[in-house]
């Protein structure tokens, strides 16, 4: 535990980093520490309504996932550069942005267990804040050089395409697990791969090592996000943030019930499993119930564990160039924790 940053040595630790190295620890606990005060100053406006929408979810805190990657992309070159700190603010105000955007496409009445934007202020101004993040992350870019707002442009452009491919879905003779594997690729993997690259760039690490983080954010951020739809489903509990089953009340084709949709199999479980679910949301409570206990036991949620699982392996594998130490077993540790965390 690193005095005076417990709060977010602790949240660390609920991303599942395993830090072996205490002096990498305290380097990043004290990245995260110093973009938390960045973020509230980077947020000001001398418009009353505009900052308290605009400090809504920062106050309301988070994983800080996107910061937490750029700070240790960073320790493969100089983590106290002057860079880093701007550099994960950048990543983390765009990631805000997204989510007031997200919440008004998605009718979300609560986000981080406080009413949602939308529902406090309305769309328009939900709409207009989210705006004004992505512009302040932009102003933050700038000052980074050429490359920053290049590079910042181009994931915010994946992003608006991920999105626009979740709103309109698989088009005719597309594939529906291709089409989902690319939107998370496109609306989580491209943010988190930019943070990775960020650490690295700003760090001053090797162009071989920013590659190689770029290459283990893209694909980690993947299986975090597919580890997600597992937890809303084989979880017991709250674990996965959000009471079981949620994504299935409320008709979200995640990847397990994409498995079950696609399958041929013929035993009753699956034909009865498909029939439910080949209606559309399961709000009924008693079809719920089946449905979920269905799932937990088809075939499907198991081939989605292994994809889940293939994903961390292949981020593990992105991290090949980079040395072996305090670093690299901190993200390959994360790996671990997605791996295990769906079972």
């Amino acid at each position: 535990m690193v005095d005076g940053v417990g709060g977010t040595v602790d949240g660390m630790t609920a991303l599942g980093i395993d830090f072996v190295d205490a002096q990498v620890e305290a380097s990043v606990a004290s990245v995260l520490v110093t973009v938390e005060t960045a973020l509230l100053t980077n947020i000001t406006s001398a418009d009353p309504l505009v900052a308290e929408a605009a400090r809504h979810l920062v106050d309301a805190g988070g994983k800080r996932f996107r910061p937490l990657l750029v700070a240790l992309g960073a320790q493969f070159g100089d983590p106290t550069a002057a860079q880093v700190v701007p550099a994960a603010v950048v990543m983390e105000l765009t990631h805000l942005a997204t989510l007031y955007h997200d919440d008004v496409m998605d009718e979300a009445p609560v986000r981080r267990g406080a009413p949602s934007a939308n529902s406090r202020w309305g769309n328009s101004v939900a709409i207009l804040v989210g705006d004004y993040l992505f512009a302040r992350a932009a102003d933050i870019a700038a000052d980074l050089g050429t490359e920053a707002v290049r590079l910042q442009a181009r994931t915010f452009a994946r992003l608006v395409h991920g999105q626009i491919a979740e709103t309109v879905g698989p088009r005719a003779g597309e594939d529906p697990v291709r089409h989902y594997l690319h939107v998370i690729a496109e609306k989580t993997g491209s943010l988190i791969a930019t943070s990775t690259r960020f650490g690295g760039m700003f760090g001053g690490a090797p162009a071989a090592y920013t590659e190689a983080l770029a290459g283990y954010g893209e694909t980690v951020g993947m299986a975090f996000q597919l580890s997600d739809d597992l937890l809303d489903i084989a979880s017991e509990s709250v674990q996965s943030g959000k009471t079981p089953g949620t994504d299935l009340r409320e008709g979200v084709p995640t990847l397990p019930v994409l498995y079950a949709l696609s399958s041929d199999d013929g035993d009753a479980a699956s034909v009865r499993l498909r029939d439910i679910l080949s209606r559309g949301p399961v709000t009924d409570e008693t079809l719920h119930a089946e449905a979920l206990g269905l799932l937990r036991e088809s075939p499907a949620l198991k081939r989605a564990r292994e994809t889940v699982r293939s994903y961390a392996e292949e981020a593990r594998a992105r991290l090949a160039p980079l040395p072996h130490g305090g670093p690299r077993q901190a993200l390959e540790s994360l790996c671990d924790f997605i791996a295990d965390r769906t079972g």
